[in-house]
């Protein structure tokens, strides 16, 4: 599957990196409901990591202090009348919606790709183009945009979750429509450099200079150093977990274990750079 083709299908997650790598900035497309990314440099946009009211960064987060600086997570709010009965029902139209994909067969003859198969993670997304593509205008829990496996010791995967997102251009009012921020936090990925030619070895590794591990997360450093800054890439998104037990778990944020943004140099060196 050519670079671009793999970006289009791919859509988040461990997407990003080499997305972002193997495409020109014109043929980024983020199928979660935003149109191709522009460089700041080009919109004018400004950097997006400051948070906002009903917003954190993710420095003081479980799992996430590598992605400091390139994330943007929504606070959870007080919680209104109506919102745990709104979020169980996602709840269990996510598990009713996993129950035919246990096998992961059958998930891919449905139409889920997965996405870097060979690359060690501690998560699969196995993605669905069309689902993200509707995910832009309509929440439908029973259709999530990805299906989330863990590799099993035989070569297999066991599903474990589901994921959801909208476009990057949603407020706040309109993902808590989805599902309630008193229940559940949704992110965004934010702030990325992309690495000038040459540099490419400098999203990887402890020194990580670009990249959503990378030490630069503002547009001024980033075109200083010769690179392209992106205030957003992809949209928002949320991880559901309905069959843990402990409620905090369903939603879990953690990357540490459940999570799909931890992706380190060990993982990501067999990837293929262009």
């Amino acid at each position: 599957m050519r670079c671009r083709e793999s970006l289009v299908r791919a859509l988040y997650g461990t997407a990003l990196y080499w997305a972002l790598i193997c495409s020109s900035a014109g043929a980024m497309v983020a199928i979660a409901g935003d149109a191709p990314p522009v460089p700041a440099s080009a919109a004018g946009e400004a950097p997006a990591a400051p948070a906002t009211a009903g917003t954190t960064g993710m420095g003081n987060m479980p799992g996430m202090a590598g992605m400091a600086g390139h994330m943007h997570m929504t606070e959870l709010r007080p919680k209104a009348s109506g919102d745990q009965q709104k979020a169980d029902a996602v709840v269990a139209a996510a598990k009713q919606a996993m129950a035919p994909y246990v096998d992961y067969h059958k998930a891919i003859a449905d139409g889920y790709e997965i996405f870097l198969p060979d690359v060690p993670q501690p998560q699969y997304h196995f993605t669905n183009p069309m689902n993200g593509l509707a995910a832009r205008s309509h929440f439908d829990p029973s259709k999530p945009t990805s299906l989330l496996y863990k590799k099993t010791a035989d070569g297999g995967y066991r599903l474990v979750g589901v994921m959801y997102t909208d476009r990057v251009d949603a407020s706040l009012e309109d993902i808590d429509a989805r599902i309630p921020l008193s229940i559940a936090r949704w992110h965004q990925h934010v702030n990325f450099c992309k690495a000038p030619a040459g540099h490419k070895a400098e999203y990887f590794g402890p020194d990580a200079k670009y990249g959503l591990l990378g030490s630069i997360d503002a547009k001024e450093p980033c075109e200083a150093a010769g690179g392209t800054f992106y205030p957003h890439i992809f949209g928002w998104m949320v991880h559901v977990y309905p069959n843990e037990r402990d409620p905090k778990m369903i939603w879990s944020t953690s990357d540490d274990d459940a999570g799909h943004d931890n992706m380190d140099s060990s993982s990501m060196a067999g990837m293929k750079m262009n």
